[in-house]
């Protein structure tokens, strides 16, 4: 059974306290984000890091600041986040990561026998790539400790929307123990 790690929108913008969109708490998240990346790479897991990647006018800014723009400093993973070879970086412009072509193609050649899924924020983007690969029929768990959301009663919710789909939940120790 090949584990498949998805490390989901784990950037500047959101993940510092000056970014465009910080989603509070980011910041302590980076070193255990970095050490499942690297986790990964050096077990030969493949590892997904999805990357919001807006136009200055996109339309999402009609309900959220501007971030994570092309180009910009902000749109950037922080560099102890990136591994290299073995690290597939998927952009997209919508919440849901499957809205890119490229993520569910990706997925079918991957074979995947289960997800392990962490990054920001829990209760957007996290939660709809963990529904989403559940909806796969694959078995998904979410790395409590290397995630955060926007507001934490919204985060509580959307851990029992995870859990009451059929997920499961993690912590980073217990993924990276040998």
């Amino acid at each position: 059974m090949e584990t498949v790690f998805v490390d989901v929108d784990t950037q500047i913008d959101f993940l510092y306290p000056a970014g465009a969109l910080y989603v509070p708490g980011g910041e302590r998240l980076v070193p255990a984000i970095a050490r499942l990346n690297r986790f990964a790479v050096e077990n030969g897991i493949p590892l997904i890091s999805t990357t919001d990647a807006h136009s200055e006018n996109d339309p999402e800014f009609r309900d959220w600041p501007p971030h994570c723009v092309t180009g910009t400093t902000g749109q950037l993973k922080p560099a102890e986040t990136l591994v290299g070879a073995g690290q597939t970086i998927i952009e997209k412009q919508e919440f849901d990561v499957f809205t890119n072509a490229a993520f569910p193609a990706l997925l079918e050649r991957l074979q995947a026998g289960r997800y392990v899924v962490y990054g920001v924020a829990t209760e957007y983007c996290v939660l709809r790539a963990a529904l989403g690969l559940l909806r796969t029929g694959v078995p998904v768990s979410l790395v409590t400790d290397a995630i955060a959301a926007v507001k934490p009663e919204d985060g509580v919710r959307a851990l029992d929307e995870f859990t009451a789909a059929g997920g499961t939940l993690t912590t980073v120790s217990k993924i990276t123990q040998p």
